[in-house]
Parts: C-alpha cells; structure tokens; sequence
C-alpha cells in the first residue's frame, strides 16, 4: 500500500488528523489494531475545551455534539464544606467547555471516515509491527492485518497509538528525553444510571480525599474517588462507594448526592509523563504516544487533538512547498504540552491529599483555594487553562 501519511492509532486523535488531512486533499490511511466494537466503547475522557468544539464543528463532526453535548459555563470548587463557583466566560472572553464522552467523538469521526464516499481507509484489526527508515524520506510501516503481514509505505507517519503504541519507542533511546512524575494515590472511577446531582463539575478536597462529580449525559453520572495506589475495586461494596462520595461531597447548606445503579468501576493510576522530541525525521508523535496528565485537568484529550491540529497544519503547509510549521512542530507541541503538564500538577497536588502529607502541607493547599475563591485574578488563570490555552 502506498500513501501520502500513515496514521497508526484508530482512536480519537488519529481519526480525527485523518479527517483534517482528507478536507485538505491529502491522501492517508489509518491503522488500527483493535476492532470497532472494541473501539467505539473505550471509556475515556469527556470534557472538552473550547478549542476542541470549534474544530470538530469545522470539520464537520459537530452535529450530535451540539443536540447531545452539555455545555458548562463553569465548574464548583468544593473545601472546609463550602462550595466556590469558577464562571469561565465571564474570565475568559465567553469561552466554555462541553461535556460530551470521548467514545461518541470516536462514533462520529469512524461514521464520517467509512461513510463519506471518497473517505480514506481505515483498517480495523491492523496491528502496527514497525516502522522501517522513520528518518528517510519514504518510511515504511509494517502490519499485520487479516492474517498477513503487509506494508504501508508513506511520505510521513503520525504517530497516535498511545503510551504503549510503537511509534514512541521508534525513536532511538540515545535521542530520546523522558520526564515523569507518579503520583501516590489513583482514582476509583463509577459510572452510575442516575441523574447528575450538578448542573456544573464538583470538584472536591476532602480530609478523606478527592472526589470528582462529573456526568456523561442527563441520566448517567461519572463520579471518581481518591484511593491509594494499587487499590482493586471490587474491594469496593457499592454502598461503601455512595457513602464515601457523600462525604466527601458534603457542604454547609441542602445538597444531596443522588444514588443509583452502579454499572461499571474501574481504577485509574495517576501519572505525568512527556517524550521529547515529538518527531523523528519524518515520524510524528501525538497524543499519548508523547504525554500523559492525571485526568484531574481534563487536559489528555484536549492536548491531543491540540497535537493533530497543528500537526494537520504543518503537512499542508508542507505539500505546498512551506516546511517551516513542520519543522517546529516539536517546539510548537511541547510549548503548550508544558503548560498543561503544569496546570494538570496544580490542580491534582491542590485537590488531592498525600499520604504522607503534613498539617502545614494541608493548611497551604487549603490557602492556594482560598486563593481562587477570593482573587479574581487566580479564578481567571484556573478559568483560562482549564477552557483551553490559545495553540500558537
């Protein structure tokens, strides 16, 4: 097979440059090693900045996202049982976010793909092996799909397989640096049939821990809780999950969390981790497959459909004969790839208690909130990066 860029990763970053580079005229194929089914359930992110409508909208996967997305004009600072609302809009010039599930994005972008006369391939149950000469001018990505091992040879690859994909290990170690950070403590996440009991998110700091009130649609809640590492959910009674989250919920005034049934949990280590650089000849990295943030920010999947977006723009200045924004597009990503990384550290460490935290540790991130509830200037900075910061 032959193509002008080799996407490997059928998940909502890959489809999503597909779908970008297809409206501009630029011949791609996409590789994906799972099957549909499997892909189109991945319980993954769902708040997304403003940014992230705007170009799903643009490039026409924005018609169930406007009749079924929740749009949120601000998110509640819970602490010391008070609750403290952040307004986005009127801190960021009207812009908000949308509450709208990673897996329905993944729906929309696979629909369009397969469905739109002229759309470029996407193979489902095509496992990536390697990537032959990603430093060349005609790298090489071999495959193994419906029994056979094959070749897509391209002009460029983009890589959005993920943490464990092999694109980021295509990368010599010796040209490689790589910063992390583990956090000491997970999230215990619930999916609940039973309304939000929340117009906006609610996020909680708690003597016990975090707690995150969020929702996936009018009648299915998405809650999480702070539990340490390695903790197994199934040690978790339903009951003995509603009783925590209440707690820890619980604020001076008439508010009640609403129970229901609880259909899926699941744990969630929390982790930073950034590659760099995020290209290698003409190997591209985007996604996961460059860096994680602890989900406390909403940032991973917004930081990757940032990476596509630039990326995108970056090849079609590319073919028509500009290489600049190409050969930035490392420096470009990791400009705001940082940026994220920080305020995803911020709002995780002030949320969240250590276990080995001291009284004056608790006491200076109790302060940082108090911060944010009295100071116009620090809501706005949590409003600016939690909507989204500009991609230039």
């Amino acid at each position: 097979m032959r193509t002008t860029v080799g996407i490997i990763g059928g998940g909502p970053a890959g489809l999503l440059l597909a779908r970008l580079l297809h409206r501009a005229g630029i011949d791609c194929v996409v590789l994906e090693s799972r099957d549909r089914t499997y892909v189109e359930r991945r319980q993954r992110a769902g708040i997304l900045e403003q940014g992230t409508v705007d170009v799903l909208r643009e490039c026409g996967a924005g018609g169930r996202l406007d009749r079924e997305g929740l749009p949120h004009q601000g998110i509640e600072l819970r602490f010391e049982g008070r609750g403290h609302r952040v307004d986005f809009p009127s801190a960021t010039g009207g812009k908000s976010v949308m509450v709208y599930a990673q897996t329905e994005i993944v729906k929309d972008l696979i629909a369009l793909q397969l469905e739109e006369p002229g759309g470029p391939p996407l193979l489902f149950e095509a496992e990536a092996l390697a990537i032959e000469k990603p430093d060349s001018a005609a790298p090489v990505i071999r495959f193994r799909h419906e029994g056979r091992e094959q070749t897509l040879s391209c002009d460029y690859v983009a890589g959005c397989d993920g943490f464990h994909g092999i694109a980021r290990r295509a990368i010599p170690a010796d040209r490689v640096r790589a910063f992390e950070h583990t956090y000491p403590y997970s999230w215990l996440g619930v999916l609940a049939d039973v309304a939000p009991s929340c117009e906006e998110l609610i996020y909680a700091r708690h003597q016990r821990g975090f707690a995150l009130h969020s929702m996936r649609s009018p009648r299915v809640s998405r809650l999480y809780l702070q539990v340490p590492g390695g903790t197994d959910p199934d040690d978790w009674t339903h009951e003995r999950i509603w009783d925590e989250l209440s707690a820890r919920f619980a604020v001076d005034g008439d508010w009640t969390l609403e129970r229901g049934p609880i259909t899926a949990t699941s744990v969630t280590p929390m982790r930073s981790f950034v590659q760099e650089p995020m290209r290698h000849g003409r190997l591209f990295l985007a996604g996961d497959a460059a860096h994680i943030v602890p989900p406390t920010g909403a940032k991973g999947l917004n930081l990757a459909v940032a990476d596509v977006i630039t990326l995108a723009r970056a090849l079609i200045h590319q073919e028509t004969g500009s290489p600049e924004l190409l050969d930035g597009y490392s420096r470009t990503c990791l400009r705001r790839v940082w940026q994220a990384e920080r305020f995803s550290y911020f709002m995780t460490d002030t949320l969240h208690r250590r276990p080995d935290e001291s009284p004056f540790e608790d006491r200076e991130r109790i302060a940082r909130l108090e911060r944010i509830a009295s100071s116009p200037t620090a809501s706005a900075e949590l409003a600016e990066n939690y909507v989204g910061l500009p991609l230039s």
